[in-house]
Protein backbone atom coordinates (compact mmCIF):
# COMPACT_ATOMS: atom_id res chain seq x y z
CA UNK A 1 0.00 0.00 0.00
CA UNK A 2 2.78 2.41 0.90
CA UNK A 3 4.57 1.74 -2.39
CA UNK A 4 1.35 2.39 -4.32
CA UNK A 5 0.91 5.70 -2.49
CA UNK A 6 4.50 6.66 -3.25
CA UNK A 7 3.87 5.89 -6.91
CA UNK A 8 0.68 7.98 -6.88
CA UNK A 9 2.58 10.82 -5.27
CA UNK A 10 5.31 10.72 -7.91
CA UNK A 11 2.82 10.48 -10.79
CA UNK A 12 0.78 13.40 -9.46
CA UNK A 13 3.91 15.54 -9.16
CA UNK A 14 4.81 14.62 -12.73
CA UNK A 15 1.33 15.62 -13.89
CA UNK A 16 1.56 18.93 -12.03
CA UNK A 17 4.90 19.67 -13.70
CA UNK A 18 3.44 18.68 -17.06
CA UNK A 19 0.60 21.15 -16.54
CA UNK A 20 3.13 23.80 -15.52
CA UNK A 21 5.00 23.31 -18.79
CA UNK A 22 1.79 23.60 -20.80
CA UNK A 23 1.22 27.07 -19.38
CA UNK A 24 4.81 28.31 -19.73
CA UNK A 25 6.52 30.37 -22.41
CA UNK A 26 10.16 30.69 -23.40
CA UNK A 27 10.13 34.30 -22.20
CA UNK A 28 9.18 32.98 -18.74
CA UNK A 29 12.16 30.63 -18.79
CA UNK A 30 14.72 33.42 -19.24
CA UNK A 31 12.97 35.97 -17.01
CA UNK A 32 15.49 35.63 -14.18
CA UNK A 33 18.47 35.39 -16.53
CA UNK A 34 17.68 38.89 -17.78
CA UNK A 35 17.65 40.25 -14.22
CA UNK A 36 21.05 39.40 -12.74
CA UNK A 37 20.51 41.16 -9.41
CA UNK A 38 17.27 39.30 -8.70
CA UNK A 39 18.88 36.08 -9.90
CA UNK A 40 21.85 36.57 -7.57
CA UNK A 41 19.62 37.30 -4.56
CA UNK A 42 17.46 34.27 -5.32
CA UNK A 43 20.40 31.89 -5.61
CA UNK A 44 22.06 33.38 -2.53
CA UNK A 45 18.89 32.75 -0.52
CA UNK A 46 18.23 29.20 -1.72
CA UNK A 47 21.72 27.77 -2.09
CA UNK A 48 23.84 29.61 0.47
CA UNK A 49 21.83 31.13 3.30
CA UNK A 50 19.33 28.29 3.84
CA UNK A 51 22.04 25.57 4.13
CA UNK A 52 24.02 27.85 6.45
CA UNK A 53 20.88 28.39 8.53
CA UNK A 54 20.52 24.61 8.84
CA UNK A 55 24.10 24.37 10.01
CA UNK A 56 23.42 27.03 12.64
CA UNK A 57 20.28 25.22 13.86
CA UNK A 58 22.25 21.99 14.20
CA UNK A 59 24.91 23.76 16.26
CA UNK A 60 22.37 25.39 18.58
CA UNK A 61 19.70 22.70 19.10
CA UNK A 62 20.77 19.36 20.67
CA UNK A 63 19.75 16.74 18.10
CA UNK A 64 20.28 13.08 17.34
CA UNK A 65 22.34 12.06 14.32
CA UNK A 66 19.15 11.03 12.48
CA UNK A 67 17.60 14.49 12.85
CA UNK A 68 20.88 16.15 11.93
CA UNK A 69 20.94 14.12 8.74
CA UNK A 70 17.30 14.97 8.03
CA UNK A 71 18.06 18.68 8.41
CA UNK A 72 21.01 18.32 6.07
CA UNK A 73 18.82 16.58 3.50
CA UNK A 74 16.19 19.31 3.66
CA UNK A 75 18.75 22.10 3.61
CA UNK A 76 20.45 20.99 0.41
CA UNK A 77 17.43 19.64 -1.52
CA UNK A 78 16.67 22.95 -3.20
CA UNK A 79 14.46 23.10 -6.24
CA UNK A 80 10.73 23.58 -5.96
CA UNK A 81 8.74 21.56 -8.53
CA UNK A 82 5.42 22.36 -6.82
CA UNK A 83 6.13 26.07 -6.51
CA UNK A 84 3.69 27.19 -9.26
CA UNK A 85 0.89 25.21 -7.61
CA UNK A 86 1.43 26.95 -4.28
CA UNK A 87 1.53 30.40 -5.92
CA UNK A 88 -0.99 30.11 -8.72
CA UNK A 89 -3.31 32.69 -7.11
CA UNK A 90 -0.60 35.27 -6.49
CA UNK A 91 0.68 36.04 -9.97
CA UNK A 92 4.46 36.32 -10.56
CA UNK A 93 4.21 33.52 -13.14
CA UNK A 94 7.33 34.50 -15.11
CA UNK A 95 9.54 34.78 -12.03
CA UNK A 96 8.09 31.62 -10.49
CA UNK A 97 8.64 29.53 -13.61
CA UNK A 98 12.13 30.90 -14.22
CA UNK A 99 13.07 30.24 -10.59
CA UNK A 100 11.63 26.73 -10.89
CA UNK A 101 13.79 25.91 -13.92
CA UNK A 102 16.96 27.58 -12.68
CA UNK A 103 16.84 26.06 -9.20
CA UNK A 104 16.20 22.55 -10.50
CA UNK A 105 19.08 22.73 -12.98
CA UNK A 106 21.49 24.12 -10.39
CA UNK A 107 20.53 21.35 -7.97
CA UNK A 108 22.55 18.98 -10.17
CA UNK A 109 25.72 20.78 -9.04
CA UNK A 110 24.80 22.31 -5.68
CA UNK A 111 23.28 19.26 -3.96
CA UNK A 112 26.38 17.02 -4.20
CA UNK A 113 28.66 19.96 -3.37
CA UNK A 114 26.76 20.93 -0.20
CA UNK A 115 26.42 17.28 0.86
CA UNK A 116 30.17 16.81 0.62
CA UNK A 117 30.91 20.03 2.51
CA UNK A 118 28.29 19.90 5.25
CA UNK A 119 28.18 16.19 6.09
CA UNK A 120 31.27 16.44 8.30
CA UNK A 121 29.80 19.37 10.23
CA UNK A 122 26.52 17.50 10.72
CA UNK A 123 28.53 14.51 11.96
CA UNK A 124 26.84 12.06 9.59
CA UNK A 125 28.29 9.58 7.10
CA UNK A 126 27.14 9.62 3.49
CA UNK A 127 27.51 7.63 0.30
CA UNK A 128 26.14 9.79 -2.48
CA UNK A 129 26.21 9.77 -6.28
CA UNK A 130 25.85 12.87 -8.42
CA UNK A 131 24.36 10.69 -11.14
CA UNK A 132 21.38 9.94 -8.88
CA UNK A 133 20.52 13.65 -8.68
CA UNK A 134 20.85 14.07 -12.44
CA UNK A 135 18.58 11.09 -13.12
CA UNK A 136 15.93 12.24 -10.64
CA UNK A 137 15.78 15.77 -12.03
CA UNK A 138 15.77 14.57 -15.64
CA UNK A 139 13.05 11.95 -15.17
CA UNK A 140 10.86 13.61 -12.55
CA UNK A 141 11.14 17.23 -13.68
CA UNK A 142 12.80 18.08 -17.00
CA UNK A 143 11.05 15.40 -19.06
CA UNK A 144 7.43 16.18 -18.06
CA UNK A 145 8.17 19.90 -18.21
CA UNK A 146 9.57 19.63 -21.75
CA UNK A 147 6.61 17.50 -22.85
CA UNK A 148 4.20 20.03 -21.37
CA UNK A 149 5.89 22.96 -23.13
CA UNK A 150 5.85 21.04 -26.41
CA UNK A 151 2.15 20.21 -26.07
CA UNK A 152 1.41 23.80 -25.20
CA UNK A 153 3.21 25.02 -28.31
CA UNK A 154 1.58 22.44 -30.61
CA UNK A 155 -1.97 22.77 -29.29
CA UNK A 156 -2.36 26.32 -27.94
CA UNK A 157 -6.12 26.33 -28.48
CA UNK A 158 -6.80 23.60 -25.93
CA UNK A 159 -3.75 24.25 -23.80
CA UNK A 160 -5.31 26.37 -21.05
CA UNK A 161 -8.42 24.24 -20.63
CA UNK A 162 -6.55 20.93 -20.48
CA UNK A 163 -3.82 22.33 -18.21
CA UNK A 164 -6.42 23.61 -15.75
CA UNK A 165 -8.18 20.25 -15.54
CA UNK A 166 -4.88 18.44 -15.20
CA UNK A 167 -3.88 20.79 -12.35
CA UNK A 168 -7.12 20.06 -10.52
CA UNK A 169 -6.99 16.28 -10.94
CA UNK A 170 -3.29 15.95 -10.12
CA UNK A 171 -3.68 18.24 -7.11
CA UNK A 172 -6.44 16.05 -5.68
CA UNK A 173 -4.35 12.91 -6.18
CA UNK A 174 -1.30 14.56 -4.62
CA UNK A 175 -3.17 15.71 -1.50
CA UNK A 176 -5.05 12.42 -1.11
CA UNK A 177 -1.91 10.27 -1.52
CA UNK A 178 0.06 12.49 0.86
CA UNK A 179 -2.58 12.34 3.58
CA UNK A 180 -3.01 8.60 3.17
CA UNK A 181 0.75 8.12 3.37
CA UNK A 182 0.89 10.05 6.62
CA UNK A 183 -2.14 8.21 8.01
CA UNK A 184 -0.65 4.78 7.29
CA UNK A 185 2.78 5.67 8.64
CA UNK A 186 1.93 8.06 11.47
CA UNK A 187 4.07 6.12 13.91
CA UNK A 188 7.17 7.16 11.99
CA UNK A 189 6.56 10.71 13.13
CA UNK A 190 7.25 9.49 16.65
CA UNK A 191 10.86 8.97 15.54
CA UNK A 192 11.14 12.75 15.27
CA UNK A 193 10.90 13.93 18.88
CA UNK A 194 10.17 17.41 20.22
CA UNK A 195 13.63 18.94 19.64
CA UNK A 196 13.70 17.49 16.13
CA UNK A 197 10.32 18.95 15.17
CA UNK A 198 11.30 22.23 16.77
CA UNK A 199 14.52 22.31 14.73
CA UNK A 200 12.63 21.56 11.51
CA UNK A 201 10.07 24.29 12.20
CA UNK A 202 12.83 26.77 13.04
CA UNK A 203 14.60 25.96 9.77
CA UNK A 204 11.38 26.41 7.78
CA UNK A 205 10.67 29.75 9.47
CA UNK A 206 14.21 31.03 8.92
CA UNK A 207 14.19 29.82 5.30
CA UNK A 208 10.89 31.61 4.65
CA UNK A 209 12.22 34.79 6.25
CA UNK A 210 15.38 34.63 4.13
CA UNK A 211 13.37 34.41 0.92
CA UNK A 212 10.98 37.12 2.05
CA UNK A 213 13.81 39.57 2.77
CA UNK A 214 15.83 38.85 -0.37
CA UNK A 215 12.85 38.70 -2.71
CA UNK A 216 13.08 42.41 -3.44
CA UNK A 217 10.45 45.15 -3.59
CA UNK A 218 7.99 43.26 -5.81
CA UNK A 219 5.51 41.58 -3.41
CA UNK A 220 4.84 38.63 -5.73
CA UNK A 221 8.54 37.91 -6.23
CA UNK A 222 9.11 38.20 -2.48
CA UNK A 223 6.37 35.67 -1.77
CA UNK A 224 7.62 33.30 -4.47
CA UNK A 225 11.19 33.30 -3.17
CA UNK A 226 10.04 32.83 0.42
CA UNK A 227 8.03 29.74 -0.53
CA UNK A 228 10.87 28.50 -2.75
CA UNK A 229 13.26 28.67 0.21
CA UNK A 230 10.76 26.84 2.43
CA UNK A 231 9.86 24.23 -0.21
CA UNK A 232 12.08 21.24 -0.83
CA UNK A 233 12.40 19.02 -3.90
CA UNK A 234 10.90 15.79 -2.54
CA UNK A 235 12.44 13.66 -5.28
CA UNK A 236 15.94 14.90 -4.48
CA UNK A 237 15.25 14.74 -0.74
CA UNK A 238 14.31 11.06 -0.89
CA UNK A 239 17.39 10.23 -2.98
CA UNK A 240 19.67 12.14 -0.61
CA UNK A 241 18.01 10.57 2.43
CA UNK A 242 18.69 7.09 1.09
CA UNK A 243 22.41 7.89 1.09
CA UNK A 244 22.45 8.25 4.89
CA UNK A 245 22.52 5.36 7.28
CA UNK A 246 20.20 6.93 9.84
CA UNK A 247 17.06 8.61 8.47
CA UNK A 248 14.38 6.77 6.56
CA UNK A 249 12.66 8.39 3.58
CA UNK A 250 9.19 8.20 5.12
CA UNK A 251 10.32 9.86 8.34
CA UNK A 252 11.89 12.66 6.35
CA UNK A 253 8.83 13.04 4.12
CA UNK A 254 6.35 13.01 7.01
CA UNK A 255 8.35 15.47 9.13
CA UNK A 256 8.94 17.80 6.20
CA UNK A 257 5.28 17.86 5.11
CA UNK A 258 4.14 18.56 8.66
CA UNK A 259 6.66 21.32 9.41
CA UNK A 260 6.55 22.93 5.98
CA UNK A 261 2.76 23.13 6.05
CA UNK A 262 2.87 24.54 9.56
CA UNK A 263 4.97 27.45 8.27
CA UNK A 264 4.04 27.96 4.60
CA UNK A 265 0.25 27.83 4.89
CA UNK A 266 -0.06 30.72 7.40
CA UNK A 267 2.57 32.67 5.45
CA UNK A 268 0.69 32.26 2.17
CA UNK A 269 -2.59 33.25 3.80
CA UNK A 270 -0.94 36.38 5.18
CA UNK A 271 0.57 37.25 1.78
CA UNK A 272 -2.76 36.73 0.00
CA UNK A 273 -4.50 39.06 2.46
CA UNK A 274 -1.68 41.55 1.98
CA UNK A 275 -1.99 41.37 -1.82
CA UNK A 276 -5.75 41.79 -1.72
CA UNK A 277 -5.38 44.77 0.62
CA UNK A 278 -2.91 46.46 -1.75
CA UNK A 279 -5.22 45.90 -4.71
CA UNK A 280 -8.15 47.44 -2.82
CA UNK A 281 -6.06 50.48 -1.84
CA UNK A 282 -4.87 50.99 -5.40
Amino acid sequence: MTEALFLSLKLSVGALILATGMGAKFSDLIYLWRRPQLLLRSLLAMYVLVPLAALLVVKIVPLSSNIKAALLVLAVSSGAPLLPRKLQQLGSNAYTFSLLITSSLLAIVTVPAWISFLSKYFEVSVEFSTVDVVVVIAKAFLLPLAIGMLLGALFPAVNERVAGKLWAAAGIVFITAGLALLALNWRLLLDVHGPGLMALVILMIVATAIGHVLGGPDPDNRTALAIACCTRHLGIAVIVASAFRGPRALVLLAAYIFCSSLVSIPYLQWRRRKTQSLKIQS
